[in-house]
């Protein structure tokens, strides 16, 4: 972890994926994470496989940087705990519903009168200001409302999910930047501020920063959707071997890999030249890709690549990543010791910050239990 937030103290009531993949960020930066979990642990801890009862793979990799205090919020002995630390917190965190946080105390309104130093911020399913506010929100019910399951839609038109928790991260992303943000604002002006980075919201401006496209415009000037990114033939190619991916994308990258797969004859050709016209016509070029990737193998097509800088990379499966040789490089993958779930392959913060000191990832925290006391570190 980093130093840079060194002394900012959150209070994270979040669970599942979203809240802590964005509290887990903070920590990596610094900040002093205390994680509040209801008598029965954050749910995500008992997802398999695991070693050890409710130490999940998933909870590991999302909770490290993290310290954490088991309270029932619903019993007042706890909720004065809670208090005490939220007396001394910077930043409270949550992914509830509103009504949710309203039975626990916590409608942001209600918490702003009395801690007004604080940055509040909560990710929940939608905005409270629309209709569905109150309404439960997971991740593949936010890729079929937003957008990405039709989008990702089989041969046949079929809606289908992405094979990650994608709108969960995506959202988290959302809310450590909420965070930050909020944090800014409070050392410049030494004011809170109440923030929502709702998931729905949160995707469709993910998803529609290109795909808004001619719909922009008033009146419009085109369909909705980026043509390159809904192409049909947009995938990656097969090769005289396996697959590889392939993306000449400017006006050289064109002529370089054209006249390296014998088609020189397009090279001065008006609407490959010109860049709005190659656009419009990208599947012709898609399929000249396709036609040329089976001569050769996947590996002589990335050294040929390579040389011409033309953008391309191998298909990895997520079992080729463990080896792979840049991440080998920059380490991504570090072996630890967990105090009780033993030798573990962790994963480290993607962030790398030249010229800083970086401190060794806490593993994320055991399971606390109901008598366990938890204090803020001393500022920096």
């Amino acid at each position: 972890m980093y130093d840079f937030l060194k002394g900012v103290r959150v209070l994270d009531l979040t669970a599942v994926v979203l809240g802590p993949f964005a509290t887990q960020y903070l920590g990596d930066f610094g900040a002093d994470v205390i994680k509040v979990e209801p008598p029965a642990g954050d749910i995500f801890r008992n997802v398999g496989p695991a070693r050890s009862a409710g130490m999940g793979a998933g909870f590991l990799n999302l909770n490290r940087n993290k310290r954490s205090v088991c309270l029932d919020l619903k019993k007042e002995p706890d909720r004065a705990r809670f208090s005490a630390l939220l007396d001394e917190a910077d930043v409270l965190v949550h992914n509830m519903r509103p009504t949710a946080a309203k039975r626990l105390g916590l409608d942001p309104d209600e918490v702003m009168k009395s801690y007004p130093h604080l940055v509040y911020c909560i990710a929940a399913g939608y905005g409270s200001r629309g209709r569905r506010a109150d309404r439960p929100a997971y991740d593949d019910i936010i890729q079929a409302a937003s957008g990405i399951a039709a989008l990702n839609s089989g041969e046949k038109g079929e809606p289908r999910f992405l094979p990650s928790i994608l709108c969960d991260k995506i959202g988290g992303l959302h809310l450590a930047l909420a965070v930050l943000a909020g944090i800014v604002r409070q050392a410049k002006t030494g004011r809170g501020c109440s923030i929502e980075a709702p998931m729905f919201e949160g995707l469709v401006s993910f998803l529609m920063a290109e795909h808004l496209s001619g719909q922009t415009f008033r009146p419009a000037r085109g369909e909705i959707g980026y043509d390159r990114i809904t192409s049909p033939h947009r995938r990656p190619f097969a090769t005289k071997d396996g697959h590889i991916s392939v993306l000449p994308y400017n006006g050289r990258h064109w002529i370089d890999f054209l006249q390296c797969v014998g088609r020189a004859d397009l090279v001065e050709v008006d609407w490959v030249k010109d860049a709005a016209k190659r656009s419009s016509r990208i599947n012709e070029l898609y399929a000249i890709v396709a036609d040329a990737m089976p001569e050769r193998t996947t590996g002589e097509w990335l050294q040929v690549l390579g040389d011409l800088d033309v953008p391309c990379s191998p298909v990895n499966t997520l079992d080729d990543l463990l080896n792979d040789p840049h991440l080998q490089d920059v380490g991504l993958f570090e072996d630890i010791n967990h105090p009780s779930e033993g030798d573990l392959r962790s994963i480290r913060t993607p962030f790398w910050v030249n010229g800083a000191h970086r401190e060794r990832d806490m593993p994320a925290p055991a399971k606390p239990v109901a008598d366990e006391t938890v204090s803020w570190r001393a500022r920096a």
